[in-house]
Order: structure tokens, then C-alpha cells, then sequence
């Protein structure tokens, strides 16, 4: 049986093998493995990348939040709307600080937070506001941050799956007044273990952040304020430096999948939709489709791994059972839910491999012949309408 990868790691590690080495054994010849020179040289070249003033590398995506948030000095009682339809990390964190995520339902086009529900969702306890941007493409940035700006509110963006994507000529991690990423290994840009960054432009919030990320040291043993271990091991930023050199290919890679992709499903399943003045790094190629559970049984077994994102929206979560009223509905993450289905893709995946999975997955949807109309009524997702309403 065919054995392909969701994301192929080892294959981008062959590719890079002498370098990576390399760069791993000269960390452990200098044994310098907390707060070694690698880690100022990455955040540099991070900072270079994004286009931002100050890049500080960390522990985790998570702990970029967590520590975006504790800069931003959210307290207990504060409300930090987030979008619905993500991954857990950054509305936990709000909740983690004692404050409140209030959710806000998605847009069908590009599955980030609907800027035409935000302002609905604001009260004199609103802080801040968290805009994911999902699956690699950046969210709606100039309407999200003129909102902000008319209600007095600071802006983060999760970029943790769209670091290297572009809105409008500028990086993502760039547009926000802190932007946070991941380096979790299957992300576009991953290490081999756990790590993110934090992006800012102010230098008080850089010099906060670089304390907070250490125990809130000042100097050694010297602590201003109460912190957390966030530190990003030496090691993983040695990985990081040798995978940045050739990030940007990577990216192309993707994006020539994802194009190769639409191609060879157009009119078979609900694509994936890039807004105009955007480019996209691709973490995910995520498309929508009926029997989604079933459809994802019958490829595991012809060899074709798929993964779903996500099969349960975070209001629906029993974590957050607290935070959404009884009678909210969140209709577009809900539909999104029970449809996305998202397929291989990575640096180095080939066309023969895409062209198998849309063979597969074409084959498996012939004895549907109704499907497209049946999953654009299901999903109520007409592109031309929800255009026209998401991009007023």
C-alpha cells in the first residue's frame, strides 16, 4: 500500500541534512544550549524577514501568546474577542490570564474572523482583540486594526500557521501590535520540537517581553517582574537558521501545490479561497466536502493520510462552557466543522503525489453526482454572494 506523509519532515531533512548537522553539532561542541549566539542570530534574521523592529524567540506559539498577553498586562475580568473556528491556543491563553475570550463566528471565504461581526461583540470589558490568521493566509488586518483603533483596543495576531504569507505587500507578523508565531514542526517554518516567536515594534514591549520570557529578569537574579521559563532551546534555533535560508522556496512550493490542487479539483469539492491582496504560505490545503468522516476512511485506506481542522469549534468546547451565552450560534464555524478536510501538503511534495491524492479523492466522489450543488446548499457558501457580503 501506498505510504505517503501528511508532511513529509524527513524529506526536508534530507535535503538540508549536511547543513542542519552541522549547525546541531557546532551547539553541542560550544555546549552553550540556553541563550546561546544562534538564539540572537535567529531573532535577527527573524526581525529582517517579518520586517519588524524586534523579534524575540521563545519556548512555544503558545508562550508567544502567553507572553504577548502578559506585556499587554491583561487582567482577570478583561474580554479579548477571538474567532470561533481555530486552534485552542489562543483563546486558552486569554482564559489562562483569568480574562474572557468572547467569540465571534468566521467569514466563508477565508475562515478568519468575520470583521463584519466584531464590533457587535464589543463591550466596555473588551481589551483586545486575537485575529488568527488560519491555514497561512493573513486575516483581514487593515478593517481589524481600524476597528481597534475606533474602540481603543490592541490588536495580536496568531500567524502561527501564516508566518512567510503576505497581506498587501507585507509580511504576516508585521501588521499588528504584536504578532506571535509557532516553529511546532509541522508548521511551514518548524523545528524539531517546540518553539515560536514574538514580533513587536516598540521597544518598551521588546524589552518587557525579553524579561518575561526569563523568569522577569532584569539582569541575573535580578527580577522586575513575575515571568515564566519561555526561553527557546540554542538547539532549535541552529535548525531554525538552516530552514529560513531556504523558507521562502518552500514557500513557492506550496503555493505551486496549492494551484496544482484547485486545478485538479475545481468543481469536485468547495476550494479553498486566497482574498485579492494576499498571498498565502499554505500550512494547510483545506477544502470542504459531504461525508467528510467517511471520505477520509476510504483515502486512509488506499494510503492517503488527511487530518481534520478542527472537528469541534471552540465554543463548543467544555473548557470555554463559560464564556458563550446558551442562545450564540456560530453558523459558519459550525458548517466548517463538519466539512473541512485537510489534504498533503509540504515543501516537498511532488505533482505525482498531489495528482494521486485528487485521483483518489475524485474517484471516491463519483458516485455523488449531486455533490458540489449539494455541499454549496449544505454549507450555504455560494461564492459569489458571501463574497460580495464578507468584502463590502
Amino acid at each position: 500500500m501506498l505510504k505517503m506523509k501528511f508532511n513529509d519532515l524527513n524529506k526536508q531533512y534530507q535535503a538540508y541534512r549536511p547543513e542542519i548537522d552541522a549547525a546541531i553539532q557546532s551547539v553541542i561542541e560550544s555546549a552553550s544550549f540556553i541563550h546561546g549566539k544562534e538564539i540572537e542570530l535567529l531573532e535577527e534574521e527573524l526581525a529582517a524577514f517579518a520586517g519588524v523592529k524586534h523579534a524575540l524567540a521563545c519556548s512555544s506559539g503558545t508562550d508567544a501568546l502567553l507572553l504577548s498577553l502578559m506585556t499587554l498586562d491583561l487582567q482577570p475580568g478583561d474580554e479579548v474577542i477571538c474567532p470561533a473556528f481555530s486552534f485552542i491556543a489562543s483563546a486558552s491563553m486569554v482564559s489562562f490570564c483569568k480574562a474572557r475570550p468572547v467569540f465571534v463566528d468566521v467569514s466563508p471565504i477565508d475562515f478568519n474572523i468575520d470583521i463584519t461581526k466584531i464590533e457587535a461583540k464589543i463591550t466596555p470589558r473588551t481589551k483586545g482583540i486575537i485575529a488568527v490568521s488560519l491555514f497561512g493566509q493573513c486575516a483581514d488586518f487593515e478593517a481589524i486594526n481600524q476597528i481597534a483603533k475606533s474602540h481603543g483596543l490592541w490588536v495580536i495576531e496568531d500567524g502561527a500557521q501564516s508566518f512567510g504569507a503576505t497581506y498587501h505587500g507585507q509580511r504576516s507578523c508585521s501588521m499588528t501590535d504584536i504578532a506571535t508565531t509557532s516553529f511546532f514542526p509541522a508548521k511551514p517554518l518548524g523545528c524539531y520540537g517546540d518553539g515560536g516567536a514574538i514580533f513587536a515594534n516598540n521597544d518598551e514591549w521588546a524589552a518587557k517581553l525579553k524579561m518575561l520570557r526569563s523568569h522577569g529578569q532584569e539582569q541575573r537574579y535580578q527580577h522586575k517582574l513575575i515571568g515564566i521559563n519561555g526561553r527557546m532551546d540554542t538547539l532549535q534555533a541552529a535548525i531554525l537558521r538552516v530552514k529560513l535560508k531556504y523558507f521562502e522556496k518552500e514557500i513557492k512550493n506550496r503555493q505551486q501545490a496549492a494551484t496544482l490542487y484547485s486545478n485538479l479539483l475545481k468543481g469536485q469539492v468547495l476550494l479553498p479561497e486566497v482574498a485579492d491582496g494576499r498571498e498565502s504560505s499554505w500550512a494547510q490545503f483545506t477544502v470542504m466536502i459531504e461525508n467528510r468522516d467517511l471520505v477520509r476512511e476510504k483515502l486512509a485506506e488506499k494510503g492517503i493520510p488527511t487530518t481534520v481542522h478542527y472537528p469541534i469549534i471552540l465554543p463548543k468546547q467544555e473548557a470555554f462552557r463559560d464564556d458563550v451565552l446558551s442562545d450564540e450560534r456560530f453558523e459558519v464555524a459550525e458548517l466548517l466543522s463538519e466539512t473541512v478536510l485537510s489534504l498533503p501538503i509540504h515543501g516537498f511534495i511532488t505533482e505525482e503525489e498531489i495528482k494521486l491524492v485528487c485521483h483518489e479523492l475524485i474517484e471516491l466522489l463519483e458516485d455523488q453526482p449531486q455533490r458540489r450543488e449539494d455541499a454549496e446548499k449544505v454549507l450555504n457558501l455560494a461564492p459569489l454572494r458571501l463574497r460580495g457580503e464578507n468584502r463590502k
